[in-house]
């Protein structure tokens, strides 16, 4: 494989050729054995010493938590991924949600070329940037030709993919469809082997974010016992505004987040920006932008069933919007 290009070096830490690829080992199963379950008294239960669920990326991700993200195709996934992935391995912040430490993360790319991946690390490498050894990043271009990627809806892609986790604190898999390609998507049963996997990963104090692709109805795609075994659901999807030449704009929606309350599970609008040749994020609630929108179109002369409809939300929505920027200020025609 040919080196990383000059421009990359100050990157070669990070970047997928600093991986050691495995050799494909199969495990042995040993069908005789059995193991041996047994409950524990309600006080005896009591007693023990679990660890505590600590924030990596909080409020939105502990360790040892299962979560999914997922959105239409070209929203703003990778960009998204990647944010979160930089933000844990070098103790930074994305979308306000803030790493305690930087911790150690693994990035499994199954779906771009290397070339490409490297351009999207150089764009969202925040400062400071991840110590070495805080983000590994697995790309099939650094696969030896011939050899396939691995496949974790298998006993022997899993095996083939542990010695790359190492001790990482998170797993991203990127995404679903590159990475579980043995039998139906729709079917449940296709999804058990997976769901052991990251129920073993959890055991063990890893965090695994899964990044999946929506379908036509705008759900995540193929079967929903996907969402049973996560803690945390984040839906990417465009804004009603979105206009094309806006690139990674999206709203950011939690459809399920089994330990976020209040504050903490509101809507997000997210819009990323380029400035050289480095991103950064606009990020508003999406009560603030769309309070923000139906004041722009109040001010061009819209109606309040106009805005309705053009926002997609509710009259009295609008109303009281118009009301709380009249108490401040903001506009000063009558309502």
């Amino acid at each position: 494989m040919s080196a990383i290009p000059e421009e990359f070096d100050h990157l070669s830490r990070i970047v997928a050729n600093q991986i050691k690829v495995p050799s494909l080992n199969i495990r042995e199963l040993n069908s005789t054995e059995k193991l041996k379950l047994k409950s524990i008294d309600l006080y005896e239960f009591a007693s023990m010493e679990f660890p505590p669920r600590e924030p990596i990326l909080d409020p939105i991700l502990c360790k040892q938590d299962l979560a999914m993200l997922y959105a239409e195709r070209g929203v703003g996934k990778t960009h998204a991924a990647l944010a979160i992935a930089l933000a844990v391995s070098s103790g930074g912040e994305f979308a306000g949600w803030r790493a305690s430490k930087p911790r150690k993360v693994c990035y499994l790319d199954g779906e771009l070329q290397g070339s490409v991946m490297q351009q999207r690390l150089l764009l969202h490498l925040p400062d400071p940037e991840p110590a070495q050894g805080k983000l590994s990043v697995f790309n099939p271009d650094i696969l030896p030709l011939g050899v396939a990627l691995p496949d974790l809806s298998t006993i022997q892609g899993q095996d083939a993919i542990e010695p790359i986790l190492d001790d990482a604190e998170l797993v991203i898999v990127y995404n679903l469809s590159c990475w579980a390609r043995v039998g139906k998507e729709n079917e449940a049963e296709s999804w058990l082997p997976l769901a052991d996997w990251g129920l073993r990963l959890r055991r063990r104090g890893t965090a695994v974010l899964f990044v999946h692709h929506a379908g036509r109805n705008g759900q995540p795609r193929g079967t929903s016992k996907r969402e049973d075994l996560m803690d945390t659901v984040i839906e990417l999807k465009r804004p009603t505004n979105y206009d094309a030449r806006d690139g990674a704009h999206f709203v950011l929606n939690f459809t399920k987040g089994r330990h976020l309350s209040g504050d903490q599970a509101q809507s997000l609008e997210l819009r990323l920006e380029t400035v050289g040749d480095k991103a950064s994020w606009h990020v508003q609630t999406l009560e603030a932008s769309t309070r923000d929108r139906v004041i722009e179109l109040h001010k061009d002369g819209s109606s309040q069933t106009e805005i309705a409809t053009e926002l997609n939300i509710h009259k009295s929505t609008v109303s009281r919007h118009l009301r709380d920027a009249k108490n401040q200020g903001k506009i000063k025609e009558k309502l």
